[in-house]
């Protein structure tokens, strides 16, 4: 019998946490055990990328078949992980990522919905990557779900939300990266699934809700800090040799007319400070 090992990273907010839990205890098992380990990023932050491979360490220790990786500001569908399971079958599906909806009231434009759309509002449909740019963004975000988005493919990357990766894949291409410490970790992880010659999978009938910028403000200086920094550290490693010299000039233009924590992070990428860098609360 397959072994799942689910890792969540808490931060902050017990009452998010206990509730992620308690939908993963309604969560449907066949054919396979299903093992949770929290981790208490409040007593250190390690930021996402080091706590959750403590996480994944762990699983590793313990023979996990399967990891899963899961934010505790998520509910689950009862069903969510049979479905992920029956997409990583697939001999070339090395990341599974399901279909993502906001949780009711959590929308980034709450007002645009009616009370029977709430709920069924895209956060994440796969992950499109602009390589001329260097941009990522979710398909679908902030559309209603009308079954636009239900056909199973791969995608250019999963979301750290929730993605689930089997154990020979962690095996050959190793865990996540420290350096991002947040943002942008989950797309390096994918771009090296990827070359290892594995498939990103978008697994639509797989859902789950995501309660958005629980642990962390959305815009402000911790996205304006790491998005910038990670975002070249990301580019310059992946990205075609065009989009790297307009990375460059861009973080030439941001030392002087950036925001304070954009220049920052532009700073911090050529001094080499990753990690949690030059961030601070």
């Amino acid at each position: 019998m397959k072994k799942v090992f689910a890792v969540i990273l808490h931060y902050r907010d017990k009452a998010l946490t206990r509730q992620c839990l308690t939908s993963l205890q309604k969560v449907q098992k066949k054919n396979f055990k299903l093992k949770t380990v929290v981790i208490d990023n409040d007593k250190k932050n390690l930021g996402f990328a080091a706590g959750n491979n403590v996480g994944i360490r762990e699983a590793q220790k313990q023979g996990a078949d399967y990891i899963l990786l899961l934010n505790n500001d998520t509910t689950v569908a009862p069903d969510f992980l049979i479905k992920m399971l029956a997409a990583a079958q697939n001999n070339q599906a090395g990341i599974v990522a399901p279909k993502i909806y906001f949780a009711p009231g959590y929308e980034y434009h709450q007002t645009e919905y009616k009370p029977s759309e709430q709920g069924k509002v895209f956060w994440y449909a796969g992950g499109q990557i602009d390589w001329a740019n260097v941009l990522c963004s979710h398909r679908g975000v902030d559309e209603v779900d009308h079954g636009q988005y239900d056909r199973q493919m791969a995608t250019d990357f999963a979301s750290g939300c929730c993605l689930l990766t089997k154990r020979e894949v962690l095996d050959q291409v190793g865990l996540l990266d420290q350096r991002y410490f947040l943002y942008l970790e989950d797309v390096e992880f994918c771009q090296r699934v990827k070359k290892a010659g594995f498939k990103i999978i978008y697994q639509p009938q797989a859902e789950i809700w995501h309660y958005n910028a629980s642990s962390s403000q959305v815009g402000g200086g911790l996205h304006d800090y790491f998005i910038t920094r990670n975002r070249l550290l990301f580019g310059l490693a992946y990205a075609p040799w065009r989009a790297k010299l307009g990375l460059i000039k861009e973080s030439a233009r941001l030392l002087i007319t950036g925001r304070p924590w954009q220049k920052a992070g532009v700073r911090d990428f050529y001094l080499k400070k990753f990690n949690q860098g030059s961030w601070h609360d």
